[in-house]
This record gives C-alpha cells, sequence and structure tokens, in this order.
C-alpha cells in the first residue's frame, strides 16, 4: 500500500490532477470569497486601481513610454474585475502563467525536487487579493521578467557564447515592454551567471549594465531624464499595496527564486541532505501541488480580510441601491460608523427610517459622518448622502477630492457628471461623459446623458434631475460639524424633502433633543405619512411621560400596540426594578432593545 502511495505521489497523472485543483481552487477563491468585484470598485481602502480608456489617445499617451505596455495590458484586463468571473479569470490566468514560467526555470536550474516553489507566486497573489489590493500591476511586471528569463535560459543553455548579445537583445526589447520590471529580468540573469554557470565576469557585467542599458533607451530614444529613469524603476504599487513583505516578495520573486534555488543546492550537501534522503527511504514524499493546495486553504482562510470585505462590500451595495443587502450586513456591526451611515441610508430609502432605526445599531456621529472632511473613506461613503439630500456643491467638492486621489474611476466620473447636470453645468458635464463614453462597462450611461443634453440642455425632460434641482439649497454651508441647521437650511429651500426631514428627526431623537423634535412633529402633513411613524410614536410617548400630560397630534392617533408596548416598557423598568435601569438592562434588551425608550435610555440601539 506506502509503495503504492508512494508511486501515485510521483504520478505525472496525479500531479496534472492536483495542480488543475490548486488553480480551480484559486479561481472560486477570487470569485466566491473575496469577489473582485469589490476591488475593481475599491470603496477607498483600494488605493492603485488603474484607469483605461477605449481610443487610440489613451493608447498613445501609455504605450508610448518604458514600460507602457505592461502598464496597458494590466490597465486593460483589470477592468475585468468588473464582472466578476471574468476578472477571477484573469488573475487565475496571470497565476497559472506564473506557476508554469516558474517551473520552467525551477527545472533548467536543476530543481527538480523542490517544484513547490513555482507556487509560491501564485500563493503570494492569493493572500494578497484575500487582502483586498491590487497586485495585477506588480505581478505583471513579475511575468514579463520570467518570460523574458525562460527564452534567455532557453537560447543560453544550447549556446554559452551567445549570452551577452541575446541578453542586450532581450533587455532593450524588455525595457520598451516592461520598464522597471527589466530590472528584474537583468538582476535574475546576473544571479545565473554568477552562481549557476560560474562566470563572474559576465554576470557583473549583467547586473551593471542594467541601468545603463535604461539610461541610454530613455535619454536617447524618448528624451527624458536621469530621474524619469530611476523612476521607471521604482514599483510604486508596492507602496500602495500596503502589504509590503508579500508585495515585495512577489516583485523580487525572480531573483529570490534563483538564489533559493542555488541554496537548497549547497543545503543538499549539508545535514539536510541526511534527512531528505530519511524521507525518501520511507517514502514520505507529497506531490508538490498537494502541498500547494493545502498551503492555499490555510492562506485563503487564515489570510482573509472579512471585515475590509464588509467595509467595501457596503460601499458597493450602497452605491448600487442594494438596500436589503445593506441591512443585512449592519446587524452584524452594529457600532461602526461607516456602516451605521450605510444602514441609515438603507433604511431611509426602504421606507424604515422612521419606523425601525433603532432595530439597527445608531450613533450621532453615523447618521452623516461629521468628522475630517478631509478623510477620503469618510468622504466616498458621503456623496451619495450628499446627492440624495440636495447638497450637489458638498457631493462635487467630496468627488473632486476623491478623483483626485484614487485617479479617474468610472464611480467618480458617473456622479460627477449627474452632479453637474443637476447643477446646470452641462458643459462640465459633457467633460465628464465624454471620459465615461470611452471606458469599457460605463459608456452606455454617458451615451444615453449625452444624447438627452444634446435634445434639451436643461434637461427639463429628465424628472430626477428636476426633482433633485428643486432640493438644492440656496446657501452653501461649509460645515466642520453636522447639526440642525444642516437639515433646516434644505426643508427651508423645499419643505417637502422628506430625506431633509427624517434626518432632522433622527438627529433630534439622537440627540434626545425630543423638545424640538415634538416642535417639528406637524410638518409630518406635508409628506403622505399613514399615521404617525412607529419610532416617531414612541418618542411622543416617552415626552408626554416625562411631562406627565397625554400628548396628542391633531388629525393623528397614536397606536394601541404602540401605547401597550411602552406600559410594558415602564412596567418593567419601573416596575419590577424601581427605576434600576442596570438591574433591567437585560431583560429589557430581549423585548425593547428596537425602541427609541430603550435608546433614551442605555444610548444603545440594534439590541434585539
Amino acid at each position: 500500500m506506502k509503495r503504492l502511495l508512494y508511486k501515485l505521489s510521483q504520478s505525472t497523472v496525479v500531479t496534472a490532477v492536483l495542480t488543475l485543483l490548486f488553480f480551480a481552487f484559486f479561481y472560486l477563491y477570487l470569485l466566491f470569497v473575496v469577489d473582485l468585484r469589490l476591488v475593481y470598485h475599491g470603496g477607498g481602502s483600494v488605493l492603485n486601481f488603474p484607469v483605461f480608456y477605449k481610443g487610440w489617445e489613451f493608447f498613445r499617451q501609455t504605450v508610448f513610454w518604458p514600460g507602457g505596455i505592461t502598464a496597458y495590458l494590466s490597465a486593460f484586463f483589470a477592468q475585468f474585475f468588473h464582472i466578476g468571473w471574468a476578472g477571477a479569470l484573469v488573475a487565475t490566468a496571470q497565476a497559472w502563467l506564473l506557476w508554469l514560467c516558474a517551473g520552467i526555470i525551477v527545472k533548467a536550474a536543476g530543481g527538480k525536487q523542490i517544484r513547490w516553489i513555482s507556487f509560491i507566486a501564485p500563493l503570494l497573489l492569493i493572500f494578497l487579493y484575500g487582502r483586498y489590493v491590487y497586485p495585477l500591476g506588480i505581478a505583471m511586471w513579475t511575468l514579463a521578467a520570467i518570460v523574458f528569463a525562460c527564452v534567455y535560459l532557453k537560447i543560453v543553455v544550447s549556446s554559452s557564447k551567445a549570452s551577452l548579445p541575446v541578453y542586450l537583445a532581450l533587455s532593450v526589447i524588455l525595457y520598451l515592454i516592461a520598464g522597471g520590471g527589466y530590472l528584474l529580468f537583468a538582476t535574475a540573469c546576473g544571479i545565473y551567471e554568477l552562481f549557476y554557470r560560474r562566470r563572474l565576469i559576465t554576470g557583473a557585467v549583467f547586473l551593471l549594465s542594467a541601468p545603463i542599458i535604461a539610461y541610454i533607451i530613455t535619454t536617447l530614444v524618448f528624451k527624458a531624464s536621469v530621474v524619469d529613469v530611476l523612476n521607471d524603476f521604482i514599483p510604486h504599487d508596492i507602496v500602495n499595496i500596503g502589504r509590503l513583505a508579500a508585495a515585495c516578495g512577489l516583485y523580487l520573486f525572480l531573483p529570490l527564486m534563483l538564489l533559493g534555488l542555488r541554496f537548497s543546492e549547497t543545503l543538499k550537501k549539508s545535514a539536510l541532505n541526511n534527512f531528505t534522503a530519511w524521507l525518501s527511504k520511507r517514502q514520505i514524499i507529497m506531490p508538490a501541488p498537494l502541498v500547494a493546495i493545502v498551503a492555499a486553504v490555510l492562506i485563503g482562510f487564515l489570510g482573509h480580510n472579512s471585515w475590509l470585505k464588509t467595509q467595501i462590500s457596503v460601499t458597493w451595495y450602497s452605491y448600487n441601491g442594494m438596500w436589503g443587502q445593506i441591512l443585512e450586513t449592519s446587524a452584524s456591526y452594529p457600532r461602526d460608523l461607516l456602516i451605521n451611515h450605510a444602514a441609515d441610508r438603507a433604511l431611509y430609502h426602504t421606507g424604515l427610517l422612521s419606523q425601525d432605526m433603532f432595530a439597527y445599531g445608531q450613533q450621532l456621529d453615523g447618521l452623516i459622518l461629521p468628522g475630517d472632511r478631509t478623510n477620503l473613506l469618510t468622504l466616498w461613503r458621503l456623496f451619495d448622502t450628499y446627492i440624495d439630500l440636495g447638497y450637489m456643491n458638498l457631493a462635487d467638492s467630496a468627488l473632486a477630492q476623491c478623483l483626485e486621489m484614487y485617479g479617474e474611476q468610472p464611480v467618480f466620473l458617473k456622479r460627477l457628471a449627474f452632479v453637474n447636470m443637476v447643477k446646470g453645468d452641462t458643459g462640465t458635464a459633457r467633460v465628464y461623459l465624454g471620459a465615461l463614453n470611452k471606458t469599457l462597462f460605463d459608456a452606455d450611461f454617458a451615451q444615453v446623458y449625452l444624447g438627452k443634453i444634446a435634445a434639451d440642455p436643461n434637461l427639463s425632460a429628465d424628472e430626477e434631475i428636476q426633482r433633485l434641482r428643486g432640493l438644492m439649497p440656496a446657501k452653501n454651508r461649509n460645515i466642520r460639524a453636522v447639526n440642525e441647521d444642516f437639515f433646516l437650511d434644505l426643508l427651508d429651500k423645499n419643505r417637502h424633502n422628506r430625506m431633509a426631514f427624517e434626518y432632522l428627526m433622527s438627529y433630534y431623537l439622537l440627540t434626545n433633543q425630543v423638545s424640538k423634535f415634538m416642535e417639528n412633529l406637524g410638518r409630518l402633513d406635508d409628506f403622505e405619512y399613514a399615521g404617525i411613524p412607529r419610532v416617531y410614536e414612541q418618542a411622543i410617548l416617552l415626552y408626554g411621560f416625562a411631562r406627565k400630560t397625554n400628548v396628542e397630534v391633531p388629525g393623528r392617533q397614536i397606536s394601541q400596540e404602540s401605547r401597550q408596548r411602552f406600559d410594558d416598557f415602564l412596567k418593567i423598568l419601573f416596575g419590577k426594578y424601581k427605576g434600576d435601569k442596570k438591574a433591567a438592562f437585560y431583560e429589557l434588551t430581549m423585548d425593547y432593545g428596537d425602541t427609541y425608550y430603550f435608546y433614551s435610555a442605555y444610548r444603545q440601539s440594534g439590541m434585539q
């Protein structure tokens, strides 16, 4: 039996099947666990996602520079992250090519017994994607260097005299294609000549010539400066990725692999050789793909940043109006300000803010995120809220700051175009729509509105734009801290601004200003509410209890269910526990943790 298992472990068919299973796991992990649509959207967490436009102008500006071809291809393929299954397929294909070429180098370097090394790059990609970063650009540099290294090894193995001319020819081509990725190739070739072929002079020439070749090409062909040459060699994405060790490992994979293979040959002559022989004698040898599968599962699930996925998912749901998903997610994060903010917006759009707001986590700062206006994570979440409320200038400012930091991403272009159409600045809107029209997946939106502007520059037939124009306040408020005036300005402009009204009432309840809440209760008549919203009933009853009076709302009745529930709440708190809030906490949480009574007493909500 042991002998059979050993033969199976060495079988080419078994190895091929296990390798297929590894990349199947890679694909499914990106598709279902990571969801590359979230990397495409960014949510304020992905700093280096590339911009891509169709057309000659973008192609010319990108390609005709050292490394431009690689940058163009990376940006093009990255756009398919917008389509989950297609993005996962692109990333898996890149990982497979890295594995394939690494395997060729391992074989050429005499490392057949440690073939698992070729799986290191795909494993690093699993880790990086699981941390919600964009590593495809760096991986493209690495892939270009490995492919050219394979070509170099293939040629020089059969003709050692061709080393220098082959190296020079490949260097020129690769520098034009991959820019700074060429440095990896040059380093790898130098290592190969120094440590494998023992050609010290040749290896030293290869290493020292890399910056010289880059300088000559950049200055003579592209008429650029030394600074530009040095800038090409800097892998800026490593800094933006933020996972420095893993990103550097991916970037330096080729030279480190060659050094590792050389080091392993040295170790074979040491005591480690005895350990390897001991394993071989007992036929305890696991196929490299099986080791890689185990490592992939461990790295994928232990390294996955589920909290960050939730944060980006909520911004993606919010951007796409997927309100149900936001509310479902927010139940697990009652104290997270950013998620609280998205949940309040979702509650409003589903008609539940005035009914069930205290069934979800509530904090005053979560309502409108009144923190640092330069915080891009905050601004990313605020621009849609500003649009909904009618603050187009604030939305424009937030979007402009995001655009400056994250680049001309479709998410910003689309919203900036829309905001400027609402403001009546169709000239600026055309600029953004023109850029959006050159993107791969949002051109339809641009074409529709360019057609509308051409037919009717005032967009008088667009009901949504006309509705939002009617909400825009006359004042341009410079907010550092949100207060009641932030919402009252909107209601002064348009008393039928329902979102401004519900947010104002929520603000009063969250700050326990029930008297001001009562003063504005008459505004209910400006809207088509059926009766009194449940949360408002709770606030009215609490107000009446505090003042020992029966409060009536002209033309509206408080439901018997709300009255009974409030009476039961009082019996537990003041009857059973004699007003001891601390002692009553757990019992009240069970049945009243979703009410304003409970929030008013404990400043907590969403407890049921």
